[in-house]
C-alpha cells in the first residue's frame, strides 16, 4: 500500500487512553501529525508532533485545527455533549477540505440500539458517510485498559465488579485500536471500511479474573453485581449521571452475549494479530502492585 506520510494529520482526543496511544504510534513511525488538546500542559511533547489546543465546543478553534490538515482522528471525551461535538467537527472537516475521517465508534453502532453510546456512534458516522469525505470506522469492543478502572479494589480487596453474569466478550487492547488507527491514517486502502476490533478470543470476566489471578500472582476474584449497585459504585467514584446510566446500559447489551463474536477488523486494518488478554495483564501487572 501506498504511504501518506506527506498528508497531514491531526489527531483529536490526544491526551485521552486511545487518542494518547495513537500519538504514541504515529510518533513511533516516524509520522508528522498535529494534536488537538484543550491544554498544552497535559501534551506529551513526543517527536513529530505539532501540538494545537481546540474546543469541540467552539467552531473557530475547531476551523483553525483543521487547517491544512488531510485526515483526522476523531474521537471526545463520552459525555452527553459528544453526538453534538462531534457532528460539529464533521461539519467544521467539510468546511476544511479534510479529505478522510478515521472515527472511533463502537461495536454493535446501531440507530436503534438501547444503548446510548451505540446510538450516537452510528449517528455521527451516517453524518460522515452523508458528508462525502471518505470514511474509516473503528467499531471496537470492550477495552482491556477499562479494567484499569478497578485499580483501587484489585489492590485493596482483590475483586472487580460488572453486571453482566457469565456472558462472553471479545475484549480488545487499546493499543491495538490505537494501531488500526494509525495504519488508518498512514496507509492508503482503508477508505469507506468498517473495522469492527476485538481481541482473539471471547471471555467471561470470571475468566478474566483466573488470567488477571496468574498474571498477578495473586487471587483476583470477579463479583457479579445487579445494575442498580453497579451504577451506584460508578457514581460514587465520581462518573457523570449520564455516562454511569450509558455503562449500564453496555453491560445489559454485554450480558445478552451480543459481544461475543470474534472478528478480524485489527488483522483487516493491521495484517497482524490482536493482543490476548494474557498479554495485557502481563503488561499491566505493575500497576496493580499497589506500589
Amino acid at each position: 500500500m501506498e504511504n501518506a506520510q506527506s498528508s497531514r494529520i491531526l489527531i483529536t482526543g490526544a491526551t485521552g487512553n486511545v487518542g494518547s496511544e495513537v500519538v504514541k504510534y504515529l510518533s513511533g513511525k516516524g509520522i508528522p501529525f498535529r494534536a488537538m488538546v484543550r491544554s498544552l500542559d497535559k501534551a506529551a511533547k513526543l517527536p513529530g508532533a505539532e501540538y494545537v489546543t481546540g474546543d469541540f465546543n467552539d467552531p473557530n478553534s475547531l476551523e483553525k485545527a483543521l487547517t491544512g490538515i488531510d485526515k483526522a482522528f476523531l474521537l471526545t471525551n463520552s459525555s452527553e455533549l459528544a453526538e453534538e461535538q462531534q457532528l460539529r467537527f464533521v461539519d467544521a472537516a467539510v468546511e476544511s477540505g479534510v479529505k478522510h475521517i478515521v472515527k472511533l465508534s463502537q461495536w454493535a453502532a446501531n440507530v436503534n440500539s438501547p444503548v446510548r453510546f451505540l446510538r450516537y456512534h452510528a449517528v455521527v458516522e451516517q453524518a460522515i458517510e452523508n458528508s462525502g469525505i471518505a470514511f474509516t470506522f473503528l467499531r471496537p469492543n470492550l477495552f482491556m485498559q477499562g479494567l484499569l478502572g478497578f485499580k483501587d479494589s484489585i489492590i485493596a480487596q482483590g475483586q472487580f465488579f460488572g453486571a453482566i453474569g457469565e456472558a462472553k466478550v471479545s475484549l480488545i487492547d487499546s493499543r491495538d485500536i490505537a494501531a488500526a488507527a494509525g495504519e488508518a491514517l498512514i496507509q492508503s486502502g482503508h477508505d469507506n471500511k468498517i473495522y469492527n476490533l476485538t481481541g482473539p478470543e471471547a471471555l467471561s470476566h470470571a475468566q478474566l479474573a483466573e488470567k488477571f489471578s496468574t498474571a498477578l500472582g495473586r487471587p483476583v476474584r470477579f463479583v457479579d453485581v445487579p445494575p442498580a449497585a453497579l451504577r451506584d459504585m460508578l457514581l460514587y467514584v465520581g462518573f457523570p449521571e449520564w455516562q454511569a446510566d450509558g455503562l449500564i446500559e453496555d453491560y445489559a447489551h454485554y450480558a445478552l452475549g451480543e459481544a461475543a463474536d470474534v472478528a478480524q477488523g485489527f488483522y483487516e486494518a493491521t495484517g497482524l494479530q490482536p493482543r490476548s488478554f494474557d498479554d495485557f495483564g502481563r503488561d499491566y501487572a505493575g500497576f496493580f502492585s499497589g506500589k
